[in-house]
C-alpha cells in the first residue's frame, strides 16, 4: 500500500486517482500508524512553502515521515513536496525543510522574456540512471507549475529541464526521491513514473 500524506495542501484526487488506475493500492492518510504500515509514502504539495511546514508539521505526520525515510521506506516527494526534501527554502523569507536532500529553493533569476511561474509541458534531459525513471525515456515531456526550483543539488538531480536555465526535475537520494513536475497530470510518462515508484515499493526496482 502506498500513503499519499494529507496535510491540507495539494491536489489528492489527482494523484489518488492516478495511482488506482495503475493498479496500486493507496490510501490518503496523516496517521503515523497507517504511514508506518505502508510500503512508501507520497508527499505531494502545492502553494507556499512555509505555510505546506507549517501545515505537516501541525498534521502530526511529519515524525513519522522522518522515522520511515531512516528506516528506508521509499519516499516521493512531489512538486512543493519535492521542494520540502531539501534543506531550506528562501520563499518569501528563509524556511527549514525536512534535510534529506542537500540543496535549497531559490527564486528563478531567467532569461529576459522567460515568464514565471514556470508552468506547461517541459521535456526531460535525463542525468543519471534512477529506479523512478526506469520506464521514462530522453526527453519524454512532463507537466510543471512552479515559481521556485532547486538548486545546490547536483549530486542527486537525476533530470532537469531547460527553461532557460536547466530545472532540477528529479532528485534521488537512497529511498528518497522528487518530481517538481506533477507526474499525476503529465499523461503516460507521468504514469510510468509512478508505476516506477510503485514497482520500487515492491522491491522491484
Amino acid at each position: 500500500m502506498i500513503a499519499v500524506v494529507d496535510y491540507g495542501v495539494g491536489n489528492l484526487f489527482s494523484l489518488l486517482s492516478s495511482l488506482r488506475f495503475i493498479g496500486a493500492e493507496a490510501e490518503v492518510t496523516s496517521s503515523p500508524a497507517v504511514l508506518a504500515r505502508a510500503d512508501g509514502i507520497i508527499l505531494p504539495g502545492v502553494g507556499a512553502f512555509a505555510d505546506a511546514r507549517a501545515k505537516l508539521a501541525a498534521s502530526g505526520a511529519e515524525r513519522a515521515i522522518r522515522d520511515e525515510v531512516e528506516k528506508g521506506k521509499p519516499f516521493l516527494g512531489i512538486c512543493l513536496g519535492m521542494q520540502m526534501l531539501f534543506e531550506r527554502s528562501y520563499e518569501y523569507g528563509t524556511h527549514e525543510g525536512l534535510g534529506f536532500i542537500p540543496g535549497e529553493v531559490v527564486p528563478f533569476s531567467l532569461p529576459a522574456g522567460m515568464k514565471v511561474p514556470h508552468m506547461g509541458w517541459n521535456g526531460l534531459h535525463i542525468l543519471r540512471p534512477c529506479p523512478l525513471l526506469a520506464h521514462t525515456s530522453e526527453g519524454e515531456y512532463v507537466y510543471y507549475v512552479h515559481s521556485y526550483h532547486a538548486t545546490g543539488c547536483a549530486g542527486y538531480a537525476a533530470a532537469v529541464s531547460d527553461y532557460g536555465i536547466p530545472v532540477t526535475g528529479v532528485v534521488a537520494r537512497g529511498n528518497v526521491y522528487g518530481t517538481q513536475f506533477h507526474p499525476e497530470k503529465s499523461g503516460e510518462t507521468g504514469l510510468n513514473i509512478l508505476r516506477a515508484f510503485k514497482e520500487i515499493t515492491e522491491g522491484r526496482l
